[in-house]
């Protein structure tokens, strides 16, 4: 399998104060021991930095994405999922900025989308991408 993992599986993932009973942090951990092929982007890494302000979170989380290769976006990617969003719109689903990126970014590389996130399944609905 092959997954684009989104902020959202991260994040509960790396939180120290509560443990993640979700199931898309069970398949993350499985993934990360050799169970799929993960990768990111930027705007992931960066949504996941802002979210931990300590230091060492940051330098953990570094350390854990200098391994993950990392999708970078084409002028193409920004004008699908400009469409993506406008398609999303027109069937009645709101669909943020870089959700759309995000949705673009993993059907370009043929990638499920590892997240918990329920509006990429409002989204997967509006348009075709695949949701782990």
């Amino acid at each position: 399998m092959r997954l684009l993992v989104d902020t959202s599986v991260w994040s509960l993932a790396l939180r120290r104060d509560v443990p993640a009973s979700a199931p898309e942090v069970q398949v993350l951990i499985d993934a990360l021991n050799g169970g799929a092929e993960l990768y990111s982007t930027g705007i992931i890494l960066q949504e996941l930095l802002q979210g931990f302000s300590k230091p060492k979170a940051h330098e953990q989380i570094t350390e854990k994405f200098a391994s993950i290769p990392m999708l970078v976006p084409e002028t193409s990617d920004y004008i699908k999922a400009a469409e993506i969003h406008n398609r999303c719109r027109q069937k009645g689903v709101q669909a943020g900025t870089i959700d759309c990126l995000i949705a673009q970014l993993s059907v370009r590389f043929d990638l499920s989308l590892l997240t918990t996130d329920k509006d990429f399944r409002y989204m997967a609905k509006a348009v075709n991408f695949k949701i782990a």
